[in-house]
């Protein structure tokens, strides 16, 4: 057994001293993360963290206490918020990781199988060792590095298009949220003058100066008012806990207040020269598929170039075969045949010649490429529809803000005048109030919906968001607007 052992043992020296090579090749400290990080921030002016232990973890945490810890949170807080806690996007990060293990994966050295068998029969013995390496696999080995580092590109896109989508959507609910509690301040203002208004309702029916017909009108209208009230309330509770749900946060993360209104309608709005061309540059899911293109490409030369091989092993070994004679004084002498084995397998292609394989490679080329070209189609309307919107909840939030509501300010104003003069009765005047109240929410509505589209131009221009903008708050108007 020992002139087995010790060719054996020759044979596999350069095998695990280049094993040990391999395994001693370690990831780069960040896992491309760096890439995804500088990009992100490039565009959001926001700080992104890859949390992977606890220190890292403590101090995501500590920077978001220190940001939580102000009485109002920002849109721009809320989103470095979202950036630091949300664990949906940590596991969107990653997928970078796992990339990175697939392309140190591939420049790994095949592992070698070795195989050992003992047969005899009779008193012969055979002892057999087989050393096996796939060549193909060793033959392609730079194609499939090229595409696994395509497949990395990809990934940091991915997290970097993933963390502008968390972005989007911050934004998104806080808007919604602080809309929501902009309405409830305004309904409250609302409804102490209702208040006032039914309380000397009430008094003056108790001297008989008003009919019952008038209070109850007055007191409808306050029932009303209370209601709607507390349907605005419980909608910006709920708009909150989905701004919680996107930011990540819980416990006593929790005690934070968003502003009461909106910022003003902007003086100057943003311009653009060419839409489509910015966001045709700018688009972080187009350089995905662009990158899918070019990864479909490098796979496409990996499978001509395993055409007809598809597995190819070269088998070196030995043989050591024991034979044992008797010698006729009766003692029994032992002796070692060795013998070399070299042996080659390989699939012969006679039913399949692996056209059917290069034909769908070439198909799905050509679905990538059809794939790509649609996306850039879907670009250009989203960034010509998000900007149109843009400019057109600007011009109604405006006519709104000047016009709508100050006729009915003015309206109101006067058919108090003309009540107090007893000219006009409690139902006009009540219809009035309605009507500019109505007035003040659509008004309302229009600069959450100005602010949404600004969000959503932001997003189809640079990336994160969604489909091209409906025309949402539409059906709201019109319902605001049948309560007259």
């Amino acid at each position: 057994m020992r002139p087995l052992f010790k060719v054996s043992s020759v044979l596999l020296l350069p095998l695990i001293m280049s094993g040990c090579v391999a395994a001693s090749e370690t990831f780069e400290p960040d896992l491309g993360f760096s890439v995804v990080s500088a990009d992100a921030g490039r565009r959001l002016g926001k700080q992104t963290v890859w949390v992977q232990d606890q220190a890292q973890a403590a101090a995501a945490n500590e920077r978001v206490r220190n940001l939580l810890a102000a009485k109002y949170i920002g849109a721009d807080a809320a989103v470095q918020v979202a950036l630091l806690s949300n664990k949906a996007l940590q596991a969107d990060y990653a997928e970078v990781g796992l990339s990175v293990a697939e392309l140190w994966q591939e420049g790994l050295a095949v592992n070698p199988r070795l195989s050992l068998s003992y047969s005899g029969i009779g008193v012969g013995r055979t002892i057999e060792g087989l050393i096996a390496a796939n060549i193909i696999r060793m033959m392609t080995r730079e194609r499939r590095l090229d595409v696994a580092e395509v497949r990395v590109l990809q990934a940091q896109l991915r997290a970097v298009d993933a963390t502008l989508a968390l972005a989007a959507r911050t934004r998104e609910a806080w808007i919604e949220a602080v809309a929501a509690w902009e309405t409830v301040a305004y309904l409250n203002r609302a409804k102490v003058a209702a208040d006032a208004a039914a309380e000397l309702a009430s008094e003056l029916g108790r001297t008989g100066a008003m009919p019952k017909v008038e209070q109850a009108r007055e007191q409808a209208f306050y029932a009303e008012l209370t209601g709607r009230t507390a349907e605005a309330r419980l909608a910006a509770q709920l708009a909150k806990e989905k701004l919680f749900r996107v930011m990540g946060v819980w416990g006593k993360n929790l005690d934070f207040e968003v502003p009461n209104a909106l910022p003003a309608l902007p003086g100057k709005l943003k311009a653009f020269k060419a839409i489509e061309a910015e966001a045709l540059r700018n688009r972080v899911d187009l350089q995905v598929a662009r990158l899918e293109l070019e990864a479909l490409a490098r796979s496409y030369g990996l499978t001509e170039a395993t055409r007809y091989v598809s597995d190819l092993e070269l088998a070196a070994g030995l043989e050591v075969e024991k034979e044992v004679e008797e010698q006729e004084d009766g003692t029994e002498e032992t002796n070692n045949v060795v013998s070399g084995v070299i042996e080659v397998g390989l699939e012969i292609p006679i039913f399949d010649s692996g056209q059917a394989r290069l034909r769908k490679a070439e198909f799905q080329y050509l679905k990538a490429a059809n794939q790509l070209a649609a996306k850039a189609v879907d670009i250009r309307s989203q960034a010509r529809a998000a900007y149109k919107a843009y400019r057109g909840r600007s011009e109604i939030a405006r006519h709104y803000r000047s016009r709508v509501v100050p006729l009915r300010t003015t309206v109101e104003k006067e058919a108090l005048l003309t009540y107090n003069g007893m000219i006009t009765s409690t139902f006009d005047l009540l219809a009035d109030t309605r009507a500019k109240l109505d007035a003040i929410l659509l008004s309302l509505n229009a600069k959450r919906e100005f602010h949404l589209a600004d969000a959503a131009l932001t997003a189809a221009v640079y990336g994160g968001g969604e489909d091209a903008p409906e025309a949402a708050g539409d059906a709201e108007m019109a319902s605001a607007s049948g309560d007259d």
